[in-house]
This record gives structure tokens, C-alpha cells and sequence, in this order.
């Protein structure tokens, strides 16, 4: 818990809404700024399509955080999530391996299942089947990084005389994205949680199924991580911003139905109106607060890091 504890992150636009494109190399600046200004690591979205028409453009998240790291020495690097179904859970072992020992050891997991049908359709994987082939990949991802050979039968993958060097710098932190029990019970037999839009009642109510899961399996709940990804918005006042914040989380964010999650577990007002709310975050032990700035301006992500931190850490 301790690498968690009292850390913040920052979230990547690495999507956008249509006409409008990502700009890579803007982005690759942002998390630059990101370290320079003192996050702790800088998160990304996943998605290889979303939408239809118009769709949402994104860009991939490993190949970007791959070109973070080159830029970069100290930020850790997040996916927040990678929807772990949709690879090939023998390359992406290649591929985030590679990643963490370019980035020397900065990489966490956040993964999760997926949601969207038209993506998985489109790449050719079950939708329907997409919790067991989440479980498989976790457990061939985990085998290839810690086993110096596997040889083992997870069809269509034949594993035989498997070894996949190099290994990543360091077992890369994985986190497990979603919303419903056995997706919790999942993030407490891999190592954590990661939420979206979560208030503390809701944060509260899912952590405490977490910590029961991990119980009964015989874990202490005490070793696993946690990491809340919020939206905020520092203004002269919670009526001053409250109207353009609501419309952008209307226009750019989805709620899942069957999940706390939600739009009322929004940051915002004064910069010490916004440290109560996120200190109430912190009081029913949510460890890393990730930000996600109020249209990503560079002028909330310079309040967040100049006045926002230091007041949660007591430095104001």
C-alpha cells in the first residue's frame, strides 16, 4: 500500500471528440510537464474504436506511453484501463515487457474486461466470452514474467518450451478496472482496484467487497492497491464552474448503469472547497487520487500540481 499511499496521477486526453484529432506530440509534452510539475504518474485511456459517427479518435495507448517514456525518467506510466480481452495475451506479454524495461520499471497495470461490443466484434474476439479470456491473459501474462519457461495449454494458445525474454524490469503493479463482484473479486486475487468516477459512499461500499474477497482467499487485504480516476475543475467558486463542468461531463463521459459510478463524484469549486472534497476521497481509503483536469487546460493541471497537492499533503 505504501507506493500508493498519498500519490496522484494524472490523466492523458488521448482521445478526443470528433472533428478534433490528438495531437501526439502536444501529448507527449503534457506528460513531460506532468513530471516536471511533480505527478506521479501519468494515465492513459484505452480503446481501439469507440463510436460510430462520429467516433471518438484515439490514440493507442502503449504505443503513446512507449514515446512518454522515452521523454521521461521518473513519472510512472498507467493505463487506466487497457481492455486486456481484445490482446493477444502471448504479444502484449512482448510488448508490455518491452515497454517497462524502456520505461526501467515504471509501468502499472490498470486492466480491465471491456464494455463496448462493436470493438470486440470488429477484432474478432467473444464478447460474451470476454471475463474467462480476461482470467486466461492475466494468468499467461503473469506465468510468462515470473517463469523462466511455460509450457502449458490455454487454447488456442500452445505453450510449449515458452520463454519470454527479456522480462520486464520489474512484475509491472496490476489493477483491475470495473464495477461488478466478480470483477472485485478479481482485483483482490491480482492486486488491486482501479475505479472511475467513484463518490466515497460508492468507493467505500466496493472496497469493503475487495477486502472481503481477498480475505477468504486467504490475502491480506492490507497489500492491495487502490487508485480513484477523478474529474476536476478549481474555480473562484463551485457556482462559477459548476454549469461548464456538468456539460463536459455530459458531452465526453460514459456512466456504466450496472455501477456506482458517476458524475456527482465530481471535483470541484475553490481550491479549498476541492481539497474537501477529495480529503473525504482519501478519509474512506481511496490511496492514489488520479486527476482528470477540467477539459485537460493546462491551467487546472498547474493549480492541481501548485496548490491542490500540497494542500491534501498539508504543505499550504
Amino acid at each position: 500500500m505504501t507506493i500508493f499511499s498519498n500519490t496522484f496521477g494524472l490523466a492523458m486526453r488521448n482521445f478526443t471528440t470528433y472533428p478534433e484529432m490528438p495531437d501526439p506530440h502536444a501529448l507527449i509534452a503534457y506528460a513531460a510537464k506532468a513530471e516536471e510539475l511533480g505527478f506521479d504518474s501519468i494515465w492513459v485511456w484505452d480503446h481501439i474504436f469507440l463510436g460510430v459517427d462520429p467516433p471518438f479518435p484515439v490514440i493507442d495507448s502503449l504505443t503513446l506511453l512507449a514515446a512518454v517514456a522515452a521523454r521521461t525518467t521518473t513519472i510512472k506510466l498507467g493505463t487506466g484501463v487497457l481492455v486486456l480481452p481484445l490482446r493477444n495475451p502471448v504479444v502484449l506479454a512482448k510488448e508490455l515487457s518491452s515497454l517497462d524495461l524502456i520505461a526501467e520499471g515504471r509501468l502499472l497495470l490498470g486492466m480491465a474486461s471491456g464494455w463496448y461490443k462493436r470493438e470486440f466484434d470488429a477484432v474478432g474476439v467473444p464478447f460474451d466470452q470476454r471475463g474467462r479470456i480476461m482470467n486466461r491473459n492475466l494468468e499467461i501474462l503473469q506465468r510468462l514474467w515470473t517463469e523462466d519457461q511455460v509450457n502449458a495449454e490455454y487454447p488456442p494458445h500452445r505453450l510449449r518450451g515458452s520463454n519470454m525474454s527479456p522480462k520486464p524490469a520489474r512484475l509491472p503493479v496490476m489493477l483491475i478496472g470495473g464495477y461488478v463482484e466478480r470483477v472485485l473479486k478479481r482485483a483482490a486475487l491480482t492486486g488491486g482496484w482501479l475505479t472511475y468516477f467513484y463518490t466515497p459512499a460508492g468507493f467505500t461500499k466496493s472496497w469493503a467487497k475487495v477486502c472481503g474477497f481477498a480475505k477468504a482467499a486467504g490475502r491480506d487485504p492490507a497489500t492491495l492497491l487502490n487508485a480513484n480516476q477523478l474529474p476536476i475543475y478549481v474555480g473562484p467558486s463551485r457556482a462559477a464552474v459548476e454549469a461548464p463542468m456538468m456539460e463536459w461531463l455530459g458531452q465526453e463521459w460514459d456512466y456504466a448503469a450496472w455501477s456506482d459510478s458517476t458524475k456527482e463524484a465530481a471535483i470541484f469549486g475553490t481550491v479549498d472547497e476541492c481539497i474537501a472534497q477529495l480529503r473525504a476521497q482519501r478519509a474512506v481509503g481511496v490511496q492514489k487520487l488520479i486527476f482528470i483536469p477540467y477539459r485537460y487546460r493546462a491551467d487546472q493541471v498547474e493549480i492541481i500540481a501548485r496548490e491542490i497537492i500540497p494542500g491534501l499533503r498539508g504543505e499550504r
